[in-house]
Parts: structure tokens; sequence; C-alpha cells
């Protein structure tokens, strides 16, 4: 057999046998060519693992006016308006909880992410009872002896500064500051990792 032919052959076992081990490998749960997913999956979760970022509490101070009337009566003998000033915070926050791998797109160089945040959340108003006060209130006569017996309810007060504080938080500026502290966080985090990263949904970039 000349040279030429037995170096053919030789080159032709080499590559089954790299087949075959390649093949056997993948049967045993090692793939060589998966090292991208898993740092990909890795990355995901070390994200998930921070769940909620509360990037941004909004403070709020707003005036509260209920006004109860009894039809066809006259105010000054029954009825009530009050004023009450209610003060509390909003916290803004981003759940990562929920990213999945379609989420989080890492480049064929594995330097680089994409990922792709979840829209901001808004907390539960936390009214406070101490800063929160009535400030001011007008009565009518019947209403004054109601009071002398029994001590005016601010439950309702108390419910309505809840509902109007979320209002104003959905309306304030809160979720946008959220999504930008916590894009500068992840940043952050991914830039100390040695990844830069960027986000699809980000206008400002």
């Amino acid at each position: 057999m000349s040279a030429p032919k037995f170096l053919g052959r030789v080159a032709w076992i080499v590559v089954v046998v790299a087949l075959v081990a390649l093949v056997a490998t993948n049967m045993m749960g090692y793939n060589p060519f998966s090292q991208a997913s898993s740092s990909q999956t890795v990355l995901l979760k070390s994200v998930k693992d921070m769940s909620q970022l509360h990037s941004v509490v909004g403070t709020f101070e707003l005036v509260i006016e209920d006004e109860e009337n009894v039809g066809g009566i006259p105010d000054f003998i029954a009825g009530r308006r009050t004023l009450f000033v209610a003060v509390g915070t909003v916290n803004a926050f981003v759940d990562l909880t929920g990213l999945t791998e379609q989420d989080l797109t890492l480049s064929p160089d594995g330097k680089a992410v994409e990922l792709r945040l979840p829209e901001p959340q808004l907390d539960k108003p936390n009214i406070d009872h101490d800063q929160s006060r009535e400030y001011s209130q007008e009565r009518g006569l019947a209403d004054r002896i109601v009071d002398v017996f029994e001590a005016p309810q601010q439950a309702k007060l108390y419910q309505l500064a809840e509902t109007q504080m979320a209002t104003a938080a959905e309306q304030s500026e809160l979720k946008d500051r959220a999504a930008k502290n916590t894009r500068a966080t992840l940043t952050g985090l991914f830039g100390s990792l040695g990844y830069e990263v960027t986000f699809p949904d980000d206008t400002s970039q």
C-alpha cells in the first residue's frame, strides 16, 4: 500500500473514532458545544436569585376630601366634610423571578449579554399613621351630637388615602425610575463578572 493511501486510511480512522467518542460523551450527558448555553443558564440563575429589585421608593402626601350628605337635610343639621392629610410611601420594583432563557441571550463570544426585563411593578401603598392626620372637619349639629357618644371612624379615610395614593404612584415617574435603577444595578453586576449587558427595551440607549 502506498504512503498516501495509508495516511488517508489513518485519517479516516481518526475521524470515525472522534465521531464515536463524541456520540458516546453526548449519551453520557456531556456536550462540548454546550458551553455557551450552560453559561447562559448560570447567568440567568444568578439574576433570578436576586428576586425582586426594590430600586426606588416614592413618598407621597395627599389631601383627601370626604363628604357625607344626608339627602334633603341642610348641612348645618346633618352632614360631614372632612379634609384628611395622608402621608405614605410606595415601593417600585422589578420582579426577576419570572425570567426565562428567552429573556437572556449570550453573545457567541461569551462577552456580552442581552437581557429583556419585565415591567416594573408597584407595591401596595404604606400609609404612615403617625404622620397622617385630620386637617379640618365641618359637621352638622346631629353629627356633633353623635360624635360625643361615638368616636368618628377613620377607616374610610385611610381606605380613600390608599386608593388615591396608588393612583398617584401609577401616574408618577416611579416605574420609569425603577426600570432605570434596575438596569444600572444589573449593568454593575454583569460588569463585575466581565460581561457587557444591553437591554433591548431601553429607549434611552
